[in-house]
C-alpha cells in the first residue's frame, strides 16, 4: 500500500513537472512525505549532520549518515529556514526527540535565532527517495527537450 501511494505521488509530481521547472518546496515536501515511514519518538544524533534540505518553512530533512535521513516536521513556521546557510538541533545525550527538541536556524536575520519545535520525526527511505528524485530529474529533462523541438 505504501509503495502504491509513493508511486501515485511520483506520478502526480511528474505531471506537474512537465510544465514547470524546479520543484516547489511544497512539492518536495510531498515527495519526502511519500517516502517517510511511521513517526518515531527520537533518533541518534552524532553531533553533526551529513546534510539537510529545507522543505518549506515548517519541515526539513536531515541526514545523519549518507544512507540514513529523517523528515522533521515543525510545530509551525520557522523563520528564515528557507534561506538558512546552517542549522543546529538541540538534543539530550545524543538523542533528538519529537515534541521536546528544536531546530535552530543560523545565518538568517541578524540576532534572531528563534528555536523551532520539532513536532514529528519520520525515517526516510533514502534509496526510494533517490530513485524518485532521479525519475523527476529525467522527466524534467525530457519535458524541456520536447519543448525545444
Amino acid at each position: 500500500m505504501k509503495k502504491m501511494l509513493a508511486a501515485m505521488m511520483v506520478a502526480a509530481l511528474l505531471g506537474g513537472c512537465a510544465t514547470a521547472g524546479k520543484l516547489s518546496s511544497g512539492e518536495r515536501l510531498e515527495l519526502y512525505r511519500a517516502h517517510a515511514g511511521e513517526p518515531v519518538r527520537d533518533f541518534q544524533y552524532f553531533g553533526s549532520f551529513n546534510g539537510w534540505t529545507e522543505l518549506g518553512d515548517s519541515a526539513l530533512a536531515v541526514w545523519t549518515r549518507p544512507s540514513q535521513a529523517w523528515l522533521l516536521e515543525l510545530g509551525g513556521p520557522c523563520m528564515d529556514l528557507s534561506y538558512a546557510p546552517a542549522i543546529s538541533v538541540t538534543n539530550m545525550m545524543g538523542r533528538v526527540s519529537a515534541r521536546f527538541d528544536r531546530v535552530i536556524v543560523h545565518g538568517g536575520s541578524p540576532g534572531q535565532h528563534i528555536p523551532c519545535r520539532i513536532q514529528s520525526i519520520r525515517p526516510l527511505d533514502v534509496k526510494a527517495l533517490r530513485v524518485s528524485e532521479k525519475e523527476l530529474r529525467e522527466a524534467k529533462i525530457a519535458a524541456r527537450a520536447k519543448e525545444q523541438e
